[in-house]
């Protein structure tokens, strides 16, 4: 028998917000985090900007000495998580043997990576930190989190770059579905805002480069895009067998109803562009959800503002909903955050599942131009308005061709 899989507990460390109630402000009031890095100096960078999160004390929320030994990303993990689990209320210590943790990063510990080469080069590889390898690896925000909540279960971090914590939430309703795990800790952490990273992308000629009007630059579906922005932070869920939640009396905030997962097989970087696979993955979820176009009202895009992707998203999406694609809304978060990386499918999805218990879908504030692939698709006005949501689909696609997919819904 196949468990119904439940979403109890949200956490989330991002530009537009720390915690739900002031990441829900944002998204209502369309703030935009976007603008020159203060990191560092980028002044010989042919993109200055991002979206960095300026307000985060990890001491608030974490012990001292342990965020000393984590990286950045890390630290928003744990962060998160805790938000998440007070919010689901529930005891881990009486599920410690069956609960997954699933959370995971595109990037890693990059942060750690420069500043521990900075000291080899000026102090010799003596100096180099012991603390160095397990704050860089990606699996060890899952193993931390374990370690810190003594959680026994299956644990291990997906990596698929840009679709990596909708994976992870994937791979978690899975477990719990088929009965591997009870409770799952699951999404995805990033801080990557490092001269490296940015040059990285920017040589690929990702990026944005209106650095003269950042609040400007990250403008999904709109004709004059041109490159995404990077973001931080991270967006963390709890998930729990029906079965469970009620057991321990849980406010239910929503269920997982279909899943969906595939590669382009086409390019390392690039959509396949008929968007024959993106239509595929969008109907495997609504399919394994036994959930009908008819019954969608919302399509949280991935659309990061790249001129291929954005065009190539559109297209899918109205092939899949056909004639009801111009009565559903679409908009994209990253409008206001920029490019999460690994960690924006489980961030947007908290931003989307806000969305259908508040009743209102964000605007896209930099929508001036709409791409004429979005012609027919029911695209979100300039500000949020008012919109009933009984379920939504979810898009996240990373390099490597990485698809996925997800239906949530209220729980009834």
């Amino acid at each position: 028998m196949r468990r119904r899989v439940v979403i109890t507990g949200m956490g989330i460390i991002s530009p537009i917000g720390i915690g739900i109630e002031e990441y829900t402000k944002s998204l209502k009031d369309g703030r935009i985090a976007v603008d020159r890095i203060s990191s560092f100096d980028p002044s010989d960078l042919s993109t200055q900007i991002a979206a960095e999160i300026r307000n985060f004390n990890p001491a608030d929320y974490i012990d001292k000495k342990l965020a000393r030994k984590q990286d950045r990303f890390v630290q928003f993990a744990l962060a998160a998580t805790k938000m998440a689990i007070e919010m689901s209320g529930i005891e881990l210590s009486r599920y410690g043997d069956r609960t997954a943790v699933l959370v995971s990063s595109g990037i890693g510990g990059l942060t750690t990576l420069m500043r521990e080469k900075e000291v080899l080069d000026s102090k010799g590889p003596n100096r180099v930190s012991p603390f160095m390898i397990p704050k860089v690896l990606i699996n060890l925000v899952a193993g931390t989190i374990s370690l810190q909540y003594d959680l026994r279960g299956p644990n291990f971090s997906p990596v698929s770059a840009c679709a990596t914590s909708l994976h992870s939430v994937i791979i978690g309703t899975l477990l719990i579905r088929h009965g591997y795990a009870d409770v799952a800790i699951v999404g995805g952490a990033e801080a990557s805002i490092e001269k490296i990273g940015i040059a990285g992308f920017a040589s690929m000629r990702a990026l944005s480069t209106r650095n003269d009007e950042p609040k400007k630059a990250s403008r999904p579906f709109d004709k004059a895009r041109d490159g995404f922005v990077m973001g931080e932070g991270a967006g963390i869920l709890i998930l729990e067998a029906e079965d469970v939640a009620r057991e321990h009396g849980a406010e239910i905030i929503a269920e997982v109803k279909g899943i969906g997962m595939n590669d382009d097989a086409y390019h390392i970087s690039a959509p396949r562009p008929d968007g024959s696979t993106m239509t595929a993955v969008m109907k495997l979820a609504l399919e394994d959800g036994k959930i009908s176009p008819e019954d969608v009202d919302y399509v949280s895009a991935h659309a990061t503002s790249t001129p291929a992707g954005d065009e190539v998203e559109a297209r899918a999406i109205k092939t899949v909903f056909g004639d009801r694609a111009k009565d559903i809304r679409v908009n994209s978060t990253k409008t206001f955050m920029g490019h999460l990386l690994g960690a924006a499918g489980s961030a947007e999805l908290i931003a989307s599942i806000i969305q259908m218990r508040e009743g209102f879908v964000h605007g896209l504030p930099n929508l001036d131009d709409p791409d004429p692939e979005t012609e027919g698709l029911g695209m979100a006005t300039k500000e949020a308005q008012d919109w009933k949501i009984r379920n939504f689909l979810k898009n996240s696609f990373g390099f490597g061709g990485h698809n996925a997919s997800i239906v949530v819904g209220w729980y009834e």
